[in-house]
């Protein structure tokens, strides 16, 4: 039973993802705001993958109004969703998911901006793209550990990620998301957390497996503001592990 629910997600998640991708595509040469249309096909994506994979969305706080900028712990794939779904941004991403097949082309579609992090001189090029993209109204998400991880803990901040927000004293604003499913499924970390050595596509026929999961979206009170960007990375990071959740 597991594995028939498996694959017929499996397939709706690919046919709803490309079958968006063709609506949002088609449409862009005839829709004026690009901007909006683009988010809109973001968000019903985001939508879709959750009803799909059954995810459960408990959120604490208030998330952020556009624009905003927003760094997460990083522990999954499924962050994305869930956090298109409660704050309406886009995301900064690692360069190399550029270069993923079809991929690629679809999360650069749907506003990601990418940085080259092995490149100190990305960095600034890439925050300027983020002023850009707050300047017209957007949020804007980052993962600043630079990695997904099991949920045991949160890294440390890669300071990196945070050099323009420290540049330009914009205040950042801050969330914890950490996941858990019922008692007689799989634990979320080895179900929901991406962090072995398997590809996308094996790893989420996995997740499809569980029959529902839920996603616990923590956000912050009030934005932090410090022109030092390690200070504010530490700050950051601190702030997320307090309100953090262990995945179990």
């Amino acid at each position: 039973m597991k594995y028939l629910r498996a694959s017929f997600r499996f397939v709706l998640f690919v046919v709803s993802t490309f079958g968006l991708y063709g609506v949002w595509f088609v449409g862009a040469f005839f829709v004026p705001n690009k901007q909006y249309w683009r988010q809109t096909a973001f968000m019903a994506w985001a939508r879709a993958f959750i009803r799909i994979s059954n995810m459960k969305i408990k959120v604490v706080g208030e998330p952020p109004r556009p624009p905003f900028f927003l760094v997460s712990n990083h522990l999954s794939y499924m962050d994305v969703p869930v956090l298109c779904a409660v704050a309406k941004g886009i995301f900064v991403a690692k360069g190399e998911i550029e270069n993923w097949f079809m991929a690629g082309r679809i999360v650069r579609d749907m506003g990601t901006i990418f940085i080259n992090r092995q490149n100190r001189r990305d960095i600034p090029r890439a925050g300027s793209e983020i002023i850009e993209r707050l300047n017209a109204g957007e949020g804007v998400i980052v993962f600043p550990e630079g990695t997904s991880t099991k949920g045991e803990t949160v890294l440390p901040f890669n300071s990196s990620f945070l050099e323009f927000a420290a540049r330009n004293d914009l205040p950042v604003s801050y969330v914890s998301v950490s996941y858990t499913t019922p008692d007689n499924e799989p634990k979320a970390s080895d179900t929901v957390c991406w962090w072995e050595d398997i590809s996308f596509g094996a790893h989420l026929f996995r997740l499809f497996r569980l029959r529902e999961f839920t996603a616990i979206v923590n956000f912050g009170a009030e934005p932090i503001l410090n022109n030092n960007r390690k200070e504010l990375a530490k700050a950051l990071q601190q702030k997320i592990l307090e309100k953090f959740a262990p995945v179990l």
